[in-house]
């Protein structure tokens, strides 16, 4: 398992770098993966701590191994639930957290588990790998709420065209594989559409996004480690598509604003003082080498906040 779970870590040096790293501190890495940027957290600890969550159990099984002998405890969990599961361990603050969200480059590659329209396999798509599946969303879902899903979560202009042809395709049979969801998609957008790139990537990130409930779980989970955070501590985010960037851009609005008064008021009432700050104005976004090396690192974004004391 852990041979075949390749795992280029996006924006590592910068990551490294904006965590600020304390060798006795604690950290978290809450979306542990191939345990890239965990291993690099852990190497530089002495004395401290490094909690790697991750929902997958192909991802814990692999980390577990990654960071067997260093300062590291891999926990199987969401991280929206890390405030609870870390307090298992008698943590209730800690100095750094890691979020980097969407789906990993081993589930994507990992072709039988039904997140990619390249390879035929089950349409799954589940990260934690139990209950509600991409085939439950499809074959069931209404005609309305396929399309709000993809318009919503994957900005998809063909969103009603493609949800028609999908409720059309499963009077016939149930939709069970990826390349005959991708097959429909393709054959419910205009030809020039199909030329440019593949038609179902912003649909099959749609289901995704859907399935795992992952803007629910990333605005709980930066939440709940913005609330972990010492003083002093920082939250690093990677994104990978315009609607998480502008979901984490809007949180970390949320912890800079002060006062909340209206303005014809002349002194502030209300006595809200912001709760962090911004440590880099725009997001960090990857070097043209690393895109080289790494092109699924392209459309990357990382975004730093501090708490304030």
């Amino acid at each position: 398992m852990a041979m075949e779970f390749v795992h280029k870590s996006v924006l590592l040096d910068e990551v490294i770098e904006n965590l600020n790293i304390k060798p006795n501190g604690v950290y978290v890495d809450g979306t542990a993966g191939g345990a890239g940027h965990s291993k690099e957290i852990a190497l530089r600890l002495n004395g401290g701590c490094l909690y790697a969550l991750d929902r997958d159990p192909d991802a814990v099984q692999v980390a577990t191994e990654r960071l067997n002998g260093l300062p590291a405890k891999v926990i199987h969990t969401n991280y929206s639930e890390m405030q609870s599961r870390l307090a298992e361990y008698g943590v209730d603050n800690v100095d750094g957290v890691l979020l980097d969200l969407g789906v990993s480059s081993w589930q994507l590659d990992n072709g039988e588990r039904g997140f990619s329209y390249h390879v035929d396999a089950p349409l799954d798509m589940r990260m934690s790998q139990t209950g509600f599946s991409a085939a439950d969303l499809v074959n069931t879902f209404s005609v309305q709420e396929i399309t709000d899903i993809l318009r919503n979560y994957g900005e998809e202009k063909f969103a009603y065209k493609i949800a028609c042809n999908i409720v059309k395709a499963r009077e016939v049979a149930p939709i069970s594989t990826t390349l005959e969801l991708a097959d429909i998609i393709a054959n419910s957008v205009p030809a020039a559409v199909r030329r440019d790139g593949h038609p179902a990537r912003k649909s099959f990130q749609a289901i995704r996004i859907a399935v795992n409930h992952e803007f629910e779980a990333e605005t709980e989970g930066i939440n709940a480690a913005f609330d972990l955070l010492k003083p002093g501590g920082r939250l690093c985010v990677i994104t990978f598509h315009s609607l998480e960037d502008r979901l984490v851009k809007n949180l970390f609005a949320e912890f800079t604003k002060g006062c909340t008064c209206p303005s014809d008021i002349p002194i502030c009432i209300c006595g809200k003082t912001p709760r962090g700050r911004l440590v880099v104005r725009k997001p960090i976004i990857p070097t043209e080498q690393e895109v080289k090396q790494n092109p699924r690192s392209r459309s990357a974004k990382l975004r730093v906040i501090e708490k304030l004391p």
